[in-house]
């Protein structure tokens, strides 16, 4: 009995410290996509990017933040990399709803949300893709 006790423990602790790296690569997104968005206002400050170009830089900066964030996630975890990917997306796009709820009251997902959302996902399951660990091949 007490093997089974410990097993549980054991799947518990795990399931436990993956979801502490998920959100630590959401975090880790959130900061690179808030970086990549202010050199975007930058830009568009200085007058190198267009205004009308600046929902594409957003999505941009969402794809490259959840690109970082969801790389730092699979690296730390090691399995399941695709789903360990998409759910840095899936955090970073609730970090970035919720700050525009508290931002602005008329915030909704379908203000444009869903491009957001995509990208968001795209970039986690594309760093998901990417940063896992090659499979050992087998010796005959």
């Amino acid at each position: 009995m007490k093997k089974k006790e410990r097993r549980s423990e054991e799947t518990g602790s795990q399931w436990l410290n993956m979801m502490c790296e998920v959100l630590k690569g959401g975090v880790a997104a959130g900061v690179v996509t808030i970086l990549a968005l202010l050199l975007c206002a930058v830009l568009v400050s200085v007058g190198v990017v267009p205004v009308n170009a600046m929902y594409g830089c957003v999505l941009a900066s969402c794809v490259l933040g959840t690109l970082a964030g969801g790389t730092y996630a699979v690296q730390h975890i090691g399995n399941r990399s695709l789903l360990v990917g998409l759910s840095v997306g899936t955090v970073l796009f609730l970090l970035l709803l919720t700050a525009g709820l508290i931002a602005y009251e008329g915030a909704t997902v379908a203000n444009r949300g869903v491009g957001i959302l995509c990208a968001c996902l795209c970039g986690g399951a594309i760093s998901g893709l990417l940063a896992r660990k090659p499979k050992k091949k087998r010796r005959r």
